[in-house]
Parts: structure tokens; sequence; C-alpha cells
């Protein structure tokens, strides 16, 4: 098995018993590891994305913000490169969720492109599966308000890869969001 195999392999296992006992908030409380897996598969099967830090990055991208892993033990782990994209993409949680969401708008632009690759197949995985099953509790008000305000993120992130741009685009025109 080559070195990147093997990162790859092990940055799942990290990222899979961080979040062992996470759960998604849909309906079927699906495992919340799909989630970073499938940033990373959006990544490399739809967006062409082969670096393999990027893709460790997308599989780590919540667990210094949903677990109890620090940026420290990321860095110590999978280098610096790794924990430097984590940490761009990562919210501070100690602020009020209306202002974690107004950061992310206003922080997007000036992400390094590994960065902003993360960001936007993040985005994608999460309206594609808002459009898939609404999370419970939420209103269809709600959902749309997501949609909108992820399309305010993602205009900060263009120019970094023209597929995932489309099918971006292709979901916001669905949702009759302007962009």
């Amino acid at each position: 098995m080559n070195s990147e195999a093997v990162l790859l392999l092990e940055t799942v296992h990290f990222a899979a018993e961080k979040h062992r006992n996470q759960r998604r908030k849909d309906t079927e409380q699906t495992p919340y590891i799909n989630h970073p897996i499938g940033v990373a598969r959006i990544l490399s099967h739809e967006g062409g994305v082969m670096d393999v830090e990027v893709l460790q990055a997308a599989l780590l991208h919540d667990t210094v913000e949903d677990t109890d892993t620090s940026i420290a033990e990321i860095q110590a782990t999978f280098g610096p490169v790794v924990a430097r994209i984590v940490q761009e993409v990562t919210d501070d949680k100690s602020l009020p969720k209306q202002e974690r969401k107004r950061q992310q708008v206003e922080h997007a632009p000036h992400c390094s492109p590994q960065a902003k690759l993360v960001k936007m197949a993040d985005k994608l995985y999460n309206l594609r599966d808002l459009n898939r099953c609404t999370p419970v509790g939420w209103t269809a008000e709600r959902v749309q308000e997501y949609f909108l305000w992820a399309c305010e993120v993602v205009k900060g992130l263009r120019g970094t890869n023209s597929v995932l741009e489309e099918k971006l685009d292709e979901l916001f025109k669905q949702r009759g969001v302007q962009l």
C-alpha cells in the first residue's frame, strides 16, 4: 500500500474514533462520520482533488469544532499543513451562532485555496443533505435560510474549483437562490 493510502486510512480512522458517538440531525440519525467521508469523496470524485493534505483536512474538518480534538493534536498527528487547513475551516464555538455564520461569510474570501476547497465541498454535502432529508425540528423556512446563507459563503469561495461551483450553482438555482 502506498504512503498516501496509509495516510488517508489513518486519517479516516482518527476521524471515525473522534466522531464515533455522534449522529447527524436527520430523521435516520445517520452516523456523523458519513459527513466528513462524504466531503472528502466530493473533493476527490467530483472535484478532481488529489491533494492528500486537502483530503485529510476534509476528513478532519469538524473534529476541532465538534469533538475534544485540538489544533495542536491535529498538527502533532497530521502535520502543520493539515492543521492550518482545519483551523481555517473551524468555527469558534464560543461565539453565538449568528456571529459564527457572519464570520464564515466574511472569512471565506480570505481562506487559502485548500481551505476554500474543503469549505465548498462541505457546503455542497450539507445542501444535498438538506434536499434529501430535512433535519428534525427544521422548518422549510429554516432550510431556505440555510441555502441563502450558504450562497453568501460560496460567493467568497469562487474561483477555486469550477466543477464544484457549477454543482453548487445548480442547487442554488433549484431553490431560487440568486447568485
